[in-house]
C-alpha cells in the first residue's frame, strides 16, 4: 500500500484548559473522500483547520504527502478550502472568482484562460462565467467556490460543512455531484460535517469524533453495522440500546442476560468489548400480530404508543410491559397498505439475536 497523503500524527490542540482535539492520529489515503464526523464542538473543525494551517497544534504532527507542514502557513500548503458561506467575491464574475487564485501567483495568458476553462467544465458552470454570484443559486455559488479551490490542483482539498447552506433537495444533489466530482478529478477530499446521511452517502471513509477524539474510523456500512462503541451507534442513524448484564466472552461473542431476551448469545463490537449495551437498529425489528417467531427471532409483547409517517417509512413507537421502549421502521410499499396501526393497539415485536451487537460505553 501506498503511504498516506494526509498522516495526523498525535495531534492536540488547546484553547486554555481545554483540549478541542485530543491525540488524533488518522491517516488518510491518496484520492480518498474522507469525512470528519461528529457533534458540534466535537473538535472536527479545529482538526481542518489545523490541516489547513490556520490552527498550529500543541503536540503531534501533520504530514501532507510525507512533507511535515506542521509549521508550514496556509499559502505555501499544497492544500485549498471551501468554505462553509463559499466566500466567493460579490463584484467579481465567475469567470473572474474562478481566475483570481492563479492570477495572484502571477500565471496568465493562454495558461489561464485554459486552466479557468477546464475548471468551470468541470464544474459544468461553462455557460455562466460572466454572471456575478448575486445571479446564481446556492448550488451553483458552491460550484463556484469547488472551482476556484480546484483550479491550484491541490494536493488535499478541505470542505467544511460545505452543504449546509443549502436546501434539502439540492443538498441531496450536491452530494452526488461532489462525490462525481472527486472521482473525476481524483484528489483527497477531506469533509467537516455533523450530518450522517451526508458522510455515510459520500464518503470512503468516516472518522466519527466526540470531545476531540476520534472514537471510530471505518466504511460506512461497517460504522453502521458493526459500531463499536454506543456513541457511534445512536449518531449514526438510530438505534434502540438494551443495558444488559454480560455472563461470559467467548472470542467474538458473548452471551448476555436481559429480563426481556433472556440469556442469549451475540456478537461482540470488538476484542475489547466485555461489557456495555446491546443495540439494535429499528430496521432489524419486525412487528408483528399473529404470526409466530421466525428463524429463532424472539417475540416480545408491546403496546403501540406513538407512529411518526414520514412518506417512504413510518417510525412505530411500542414500550413493553416492563416499560422498555423500542423503536421499528417500517416502510410504506404498497399504495394500497392499510397504513400503521394506531396508537394504544397490542402488538409483538420479533428480535433476531444475531441483529443484536454487544458495543462498548467507555
Amino acid at each position: 500500500m501506498r503511504p498516506p497523503i494526509v498522516s495526523i500524527d498525535g495531534v492536540t490542540k488547546r484553547f486554555g484548559e481545554t483540549a478541542a482535539v485530543d491525540q488524533v492520529s488518522i491517516d488518510i489515503q491518496a484520492n480518498e473522500f474522507f469525512a470528519l464526523l461528529g457533534p458540534s464542538g466535537c473538535g472536527k473543525t479545529t482538526l481542518l483547520r489545523m490541516l489547513a494551517g490556520f490552527e498550529t497544534p500543541n503536540e503531534g504532527r501533520i504530514l501532507i504527502d510525507g512533507d511535515d507542514m506542521t509549521r508550514v502557513p496556509p499559502n505555501r500548503r499544497p492544500v485549498n478550502m471551501v468554505f462553509q458561506s463559499y466566500a466567493v467575491f460579490p463584484h467579481m464574475t465567475v469567470e473572474a472568482n474562478v481566475a483570481y487564485g492563479l492570477k495572484v501567483e502571477g500565471i496568465g495568458g493562454a495558461e489561464l484562460r485554459r486552466r479557468v476553462d477546464e475548471a468551470l467544465a468541470m464544474v459544468r458552470l461553462e455557460n455562466f462565467r460572466a454572471r456575478k454570484p448575486d445571479q446564481l443559486s446556492g448550488g451553483q455559488r458552491q460550484r463556484v467556490a469547488l472551482a476556484r479551490a480546484l483550479i491550484k490542483r491541490p494536493k488535499v482539498l478541505l470542505l467544511d460543512e460545505p452543504l449546509s447552506a443549502l436546501d434539502k433537495k439540492l443538498r441531496e444533489q450536491m452530494q452526488l455531484e461532489l462525490v462525481r466530482l472527486q472521482h473525476e478529478v481524483g484528489i483527497t477530499f477531506v469533509m467537516v460535517t455533523h450530518d450522517q446521511e451526508e458522510a455515510l452517502s459520500m464518503a470512503n471513509r468516516i472518522a466519527v469524533m466526540d470531545h476531540g477524539r476520534v472514537l471510530q474510523i471505518a466504511d460506512p456500512r461497517t460504522l453502521y453495522e458493526h459500531p463499536t462503541h454506543r456513541f457511534v451507534a445512536e449518531f449514526i442513524g438510530t438505534v434502540n440500546s438494551l443495558d444488559v448484564e454480560v455472563r461470559s466472552v467467548d472470542g467474538p461473542h458473548a452471551r448476555i442476560r436481559h429480563p426481556l431476551l433472556g440469556e442469549i448469545t451475540v456478537e461482540r463490537a470488538a476484542p475489547d468489548v466485555e461489557r456495555g449495551v446491546v443495540v439494535a437498529r429499528p430496521e432489524k425489528l419486525r412487528l408483528d400480530f399473529s404470526a409466530p417467531p421466525v428463524d429463532g427471532e424472539i417475540l416480545l409483547d408491546a403496546v403501540v404508543e406513538q407512529i411518526a409517517y414520514y412518506g417512504d417509512l413510518s417510525f412505530v413507537f411500542v414500550r413493553c410491559p416492563d416499560g422498555t421502549a423500542l423503536q421499528i421502521s417500517r416502510y410504506n410499499v404498497n399504495r394500497q397498505d392499510k397504513g400503521d396501526p394506531a396508537a394504544g393497539s397490542l402488538c409483538r415485536v420479533g428480535i433476531h439475536p444475531d441483529d443484536l451487537l454487544l458495543v462498548g460505553t467507555g
